[in-house]
C-alpha cells in the first residue's frame, strides 16, 4: 500500500493506512489527494493548489460545490432536526420532497420510498417489483430483464442485472441470481429478438431494468428515445413493468430534467439519487405509479412492503434535495446545461480523427472520448492533474461531467487538457 507522499497533512498521512478506497486494489492505491475546500467548480487542496473538477463528484455536484442556498437550508434544518425515524414520525423537509417530487416526475409517478444511496434505490425498485407480482397472486415472476453495458450498483441484486462480463462483478458469477441480459434494442432486428424474449420469459420476468439513454458506468454508452418509446411498448403487451434507473441521467445531466421525458413515456417504477440533493448529503428515492402502490394496499398486512432504511427520508437530506430544486426552478440550470453541450461538441471534435480515438460522443452535460484500448487511466490521470484539471477516464473512456455552473473559461480547461493528452497519447500509439 503507498503511502501518503511529504507535505501531506496530517489526518491524510495518519489515516490513509486504516482506509479502504473504493473501486482501488490497496497494494498498490496511490494515497488520495488531500482536499480541504470547493467553491463551484474548482476543488481546494491542502497544499495550496486547486483543481477544475471534471466530474462533478461521481456526476452528484449540480450547482457546483458548496452552494449558499443549500448551505444555508441544511444548516437552519440542523438547527431544528437533524433526523427522526419515518417509522411513525416525519419531518416537514421529507413531506414537502415526497410532494415536490410526485409533482415534478411525469404522469402518475406520486409514490415515493426514500433510502440513502442509489444502489440501495435500485434493489428497493427490484424488490417492488416481485412483491408486486406477489401481491397479485403470481410468484413465479421473480427476474429481471437488463441489458449489456448496463450498471446499477454495487449491492447484491443491483449487481445481478449489471452487465455480467463488461461489469466490474465477474467474480461473483455462480453467487448472483441469474438474470436475463439482452443487448438494448436498436434495431429493427434487435427489437425482435426483444419481444420473443419477452414473450419466452414472461411468466417468470417481474421487470425490464435500464439507464435512460445513457448506459453510464458501463461506459457511456449513448441511445436513442426511440428505444425507450419500443420497451415501454413491448412492457405493456407482455405485462411486464418497466424500472428506469434515471439515478445518474435525473436532473439534468443529459439535458432534460429526467430522461424519461424526452422519450414522453412514463415507467412503472424510478429510481433517482447523485444529483438529488445537489451532490451535498447521501439520499436516494424509488417512486412507483399508482398502479404499483395500490398492488400493496391490503387488509393483510403481509401484503406491505417491509422495507425500511434506517436514515430514510433524513430530515438534512430531504432538506438540501429540497433547496436543490429549488435552484432548478430559480437559476437557469437546463440552460447551462444546453451551453455546456454545445461547447463540449465544438471543443472535443479535435479528437475524433486521432489514431486511437473510436468515437466522440456528447449528450447535455457530458462528453465522452472513446478510445480503442481500455486500461489508459494510469497514463492519463497524472497528466490531468498536472494540468489542475480533475478528470478520471475509466475503461476505454475519458469523460467529463462538469458542475453545470462551470464558467466556459473553465470548461475549456477541462476540454483542452483532453485534446492536448488524448493527442499526445494517439501520436505515441501512431509512432510505435
Amino acid at each position: 500500500m503507498a503511502e501518503a507522499g511529504h507535505g501531506s497533512p496530517d489526518w491524510l498521512t495518519s489515516g490513509f493506512p486504516h482506509l479502504w478506497l473504493p473501486y482501488a486494489q490497496m497494494k498498490l492505491a496511490p494515497a488520495p489527494i488531500a482536499v480541504v475546500g470547493a467553491e463551484g467548480a474548482r476543488l481546494k487542496l491542502a497544499d495550496g493548489q486547486e483543481l477544475i473538477d471534471g466530474v462533478s463528484s461521481w456526476w452528484t455536484v449540480c450547482h457546483g460545490y458548496n452552494h449558499p442556498h443549500i448551505r444555508v437550508t441544511v444548516a437552519a434544518q440542523l438547527q431544528a432536526v437533524p433526523h427522526v425515524m419515518l417509522g411513525g414520525l416525519a419531518t416537514e423537509p421529507t413531506l414537502r420532497l415526497a410532494k415536490r417530487l410526485a409533482d415534478l416526475l411525469p404522469g402518475d409517478l406520486d409514490h415515493v420510498f426514500f433510502s440513502e444511496s442509489g444502489s440501495v434505490s435500485v434493489e428497493i425498485a427490484m424488490k417492488m417489483a416481485v412483491q408486486y407480482w406477489i401481491n397479485r397472486g403470481q410468484k413465479g415472476r421473480h427476474r429481471f430483464v437488463s441489458f449489456r453495458f448496463g450498471y446499477h450498483g454495487d449491492t447484491l441484486a443491483a449487481m445481478s442485472v449489471c452487465d455480467p462480463d463488461e461489469g466490474m462483478h465477474g467474480l461473483f458469477k455462480g453467487y448472483l441470481p441469474q438474470q436475463i441480459i439482452a443487448d438494448v434494442p436498436r434495431t429493427k432486428e434487435r427489437q425482435a429478438e426483444f419481444v420473443r424474449l419477452l414473450r419466452a420469459h414472461r411468466d417468470e420476468v417481474a421487470a425490464v431494468i435500464i439507464e435512460p439513454l445513457v448506459q453510464g458506468a458501463g461506459g457511456m454508452k449513448f441511445y436513442e428515445p426511440e428505444v425507450l418509446r419500443f420497451l415501454r411498448q413491448a412492457c405493456d403487451e407482455a405485462d411486464s413493468l418497466l424500472i428506469l434507473d434515471e439515478i445518474m441521467t435525473g436532473f439534468g445531466r443529459i439535458g432534460p430534467m429526467f430522461a424519461c421525458t424526452e422519450a414522453e413515456i412514463v415507467p412503472d417504477i424510478i429510481t433517482v439519487s447523485k444529483a438529488l440533493t445537489g451532490g451535498t448529503l447521501p439520499l436516494a428515492a424509488t417512486v412507483a405509479t399508482r398502479r404499483v402502490f395500490e398492488a400493496f394496499l391490503s387488509d393483510d398486512p403481509s401484503k406491505a412492503l417491509m422495507h425500511g432504511p434506517t436514515y430514510m427520508g433524513n430530515a438534512l437530506a430531504c432538506a438540501a434535495a429540497n433547496a436543490s430544486l429549488d435552484l432548478f426552478e430559480r437559476e437557469p440550470r437546463l440552460q447551462q446545461v444546453a451551453a455546456i453541450e454545445a461547447q463540449l461538441r465544438m471543443e472535443l471534435e479535435a479528437c475524433r480523427h486521432l489514431t486511437g480515438v473510436v468515437d466522440v460522443r456528447v449528450r447535455g452535460a457530458l462528453g465522452v472520448v472513446q478510445l480503442s484500448k481500455a486500461g489508459e487511466g494510469p497514463w492519463f490521470r497524472p497528466r490531468f492533474l498536472a494540468d489542475g484539471v480533475w478528470i478520471r477516464p475509466f475503461g476505454d473512456i475519458i469523460y467529463v461531467a462538469p458542475p453545470f455552473v462551470i464558467s466556459t473559461e473553465e470548461l475549456s480547461r477541462l476540454t483542452q487538457a483532453i485534446v492536448r493528452h488524448v493527442s499526445a497519447w494517439s501520436q505515441q500509439r501512431a509512432a510505435a
